[in-house]
């Protein structure tokens, strides 16, 4: 069993405590999520149980992990750089030798995820595959180890539709316990059992945390009447002894006078007045203990605050696209044939497919018209790396012309994002993947876009920000043209949808997804 005591997780560079005292056995069937805003140590967490060691140029640990003779299956956020350089036979060699390669498993797995064998070859790199064929090579190696935990970060990162429904099949098939991060609500609904919510209150500087035995849909249910109920308490007893306080300061005041008033010659009246005043100084006591034992309101991480500018409009007959491509070709290969895409006005389309079909390179040839256009554009990419520097701050980032009245700005705006002032100068090569997305949606704002291409804009996000986002994109006043496997972000959002095949583009119906 794998037993969690007292486990703290600090942060060395900002003095910053991440998570306080937690305890935890993962037992039998537990299909534990890990929820939280950004940043907030998930992945740290994850980390700090499979590979101890792989944090601590960043965070200290203490307490105590028992493994016993448990067999660890880990699926990082991110692939290293090493491992992108390698080619996928040697990936999947150097984790699953082929001596003792369970071969009936291998090709069950490789049919299952629909992941084709001759990916699996020595003149193909890691770094070649598709975000979604990534994700399942390193499933397939974790899997082959027959692990008896699974701990997984962001699995459905990338995956297409087909995938993402086979894994939550299997997450919901597994006998072995498992714990996972994902900004997949559906997911999460559909295969929680367990929540442990990871919080920072107080501007990041108090860590809470909530471990409970429940469904996704439920825990965000009752934490919210939680929420409520407890502030209207909260409310009506601050309310009612501020009524208390308000005729105690008057008849306070009042007596106060009239001691100053009051005359040497009549002492009776005096002492009246004196014992008066003793008797409302008990009663300001009472009061005073009264208030330290009022309800408190409950405290909370609020969610992020994502705002697009309202004056950003295209007109709903100017034609903001009309792109066609007689083949998209990766290198010799042909992906897809006679493709046409015409997008007027303010329409929102998404682009759904299989891992492999070429969805990536199709936004980046659109980018291309688009340079040409004249539009002002926004490009959140799948790859974070393709558009950041690393050794940049999330300021460096944003602030285009570094004046001083911009950095302000920036700051400010982060500060909505939920970045603390130290998080906004750290080089972006240690924010999370969730505080990268983040940068990416204020820049767009902030250079007030008119087109937002987006490659799997929620893949790294707290899930708990998805209503946020989707609120956000559904308002925005200009066109969006979107890759995406996100169920909610798909049915909330988009105008259009459009499946990459072979044969092109193809319009379908919303019934069909």
């Amino acid at each position: 069993m794998l037993i969690i005591k007292n486990i703290s997780i600090y942060l060395t560079k900002d003095l910053r405590i991440l998570l306080d005292g937690l305890n935890l056995s993962i037992t039998p069937g537990m299909k534990l999520a890990l929820i939280g805003e950004e940043g907030n140590g998930k992945s740290t967490l994850l980390k700090a149980i499979a590979d101890p060691d792989s944090i601590l140029d960043y965070a200290q640990v203490e307490g105590e992990i028992y493994r016993g003779d448990e067999i660890l299956g880990y699926l990082p956020q991110e692939v290293s750089q090493g491992d992108l350089q390698m080619t996928t036979k040697a990936f999947i060699d150097s984790r699953n030798s082929q001596d003792h390669r369970d071969y009936g498993r291998y090709y069950e797995l490789l049919a299952s995820m629909g992941l084709s064998e001759d990916r699996i070859s020595e003149d193909i790199l890691l770094g070649e595959l598709s975000g979604g064929e990534k994700i399942k090579l390193q499933l397939l190696t974790i899997l082959l180890q027959n692990p008896t935990v699974l701990l997984l970060d962001e699995p459905t990162n990338d995956l297409d539709l087909e995938s993402i429904q086979w894994l939550e099949g299997l997450i919901q098939r597994l006998p072995i316990p498992l714990l996972f991060i994902s900004h997949d609500e559906q997911l999460l609904e559909n295969c929680a059992n367990a929540i442990l919510h990871m919080e920072q209150l107080m501007r990041k500087s108090l860590p809470k945390h909530n471990l409970v035995n429940m469904k996704y849909s439920d825990y965000l249910i009752n934490r919210s009447e939680k929420i409520e109920r407890l502030t209207r308490i909260a409310k009506k007893q601050r309310e009612e002894l501020d009524q208390k306080l308000d005729r105690y300061r008057k008849i306070y005041q009042k007596v106060e006078r009239d001691q100053r008033n009051i005359t040497r010659q009549d002492p009776a009246m005096g002492k009246h007045l004196k014992d008066k005043m003793h008797t409302i100084k008990a009663m300001g006591r009472r009061f005073e203990k009264e208030e330290q034992s009022l309800t408190k309101k409950p405290d909370y991480e609020d969610s992020i605050l994502v705002r697009f500018d309202e004056g950003v409009q295209i007109p709903r007959g100017k034609r903001v696209l009309d792109f066609s491509l007689e083949e998209l070709t990766i290198g010799e290969l042909v992906l897809s044939r006679d493709i046409h895409l015409e997008i007027i006005g303010p329409q929102k389309i998404c682009i759904l497919g299989r891992n492999g079909a070429g969805k990536t390179t199709i936004l980046k040839r659109i980018l291309r018209e688009l340079d040409h256009s004249g539009i002002p554009y926004g490009y959140m990419p799948q790859d974070y790396r393709d558009q950041m520097r690393p050794e940049e701050s999330a300021v460096d980032f944003l602030a285009a012309s570094g004046t001083k009245e911009e950095i302000t700005k920036v700051r400010t705006y982060l500060g909505s994002m939920n970045f603390t002032a130290e998080e906004m100068h750290h080089p972006i090569c240690e924010l999370s993947g969730g505080q990268r997305a983040k940068l990416y949606f204020s820049k767009m704002i902030l250079e007030q876009s008119q087109v937002l291409v987006l490659d799997e804009p929620t893949r790294n996000l707290s899930p708990l920000s998805g209503p946020e986002i989707r609120a956000a994109l559904r308002g925005f006043g200009g066109a969006i043209i979107a890759v995406t496997h996100d169920r909610k972000l798909v049915d909330e959002v988009f105008d259009e949808i459009y499946y990459l095949k072979k044969s092109g583009l193809t319009r379908i119906i919303r019934k069909q997804i």
